[in-house]
């Protein structure tokens, strides 16, 4: 039998603690990565119905974001139970509506901007949000939110007319569904 002293059972501890960590962010990516699935199949469809139908564009994505909120919350309030990780709660339903608040401020009252600048401008600054949460959730975060942004900047910068929205749908949309995917696997 081995002598298990205060040093072994500090290295026990510490084990356990990294053990217990990695779970935890195991099961924050799986919510997460069902909340981008999600996102993104609304998200593309939502660039899609705006390119067909740019005429109903402020429906169009007032309905998309009501839908990712609810989503969002669907999938968070059922985790707990199977999960162990609570991730929703009035704090989070709180911060989405300053985020929404703010983002509304800083498009429709101090820029003012056209509809190529909203397109840009919504996707980015979520991707930032997610960046953020790259910082304490993990780096996966960090990469899909770097990647959405650059690849909105090169469409907005050199794709032209509609085709814009088709892009986005593709970089947002599906840079959502392929993010969430690749933390599947993470």
């Amino acid at each position: 039998m081995t002598d298990f002293g205060p040093k072994e059972a500090a290295q026990a501890l510490n084990d356990i603690q990294d053990i217990v960590q990695r779970v935890r962010q195991s099961r924050i990516y799986d919510i997460a990565s069902q909340i981008m699935i999600a996102a993104g199949v609304l998200v593309l469809a939502g660039n899609v119905a705006n390119f067909l139908v740019p005429r109903y564009s402020g429906f169009i994505w007032i309905t998309v974001n009501v839908l990712n909120l609810a989503v969002a919350a669907a999938l968070s309030t059922t985790g707990p139970s199977k999960t162990g990780v609570q991730t929703f709660d009035f704090r989070v339903l709180a911060a989405f509506l300053l985020f929404y608040a703010f983002g509304i401020l800083c498009c429709d009252v101090l820029g003012h901007f056209g509809p190529r600048e909203l397109g840009a401008f919504w996707p980015i600054y979520f991707m930032v949000f997610y960046c953020m949460a790259g910082l304490w959730f993990g780096r996966a975060f960090i990469a899909m939110g770097l990647a959405i942004i650059v690849l909105t900047l090169i469409g907005y910068f050199f794709v032209e007319g509609g085709a814009f929205l088709l892009w986005m749908a593709a970089v947002n949309g599906g840079g959502l569904i392929l993010s969430g995917l690749w933390m599947r696997r993470i």
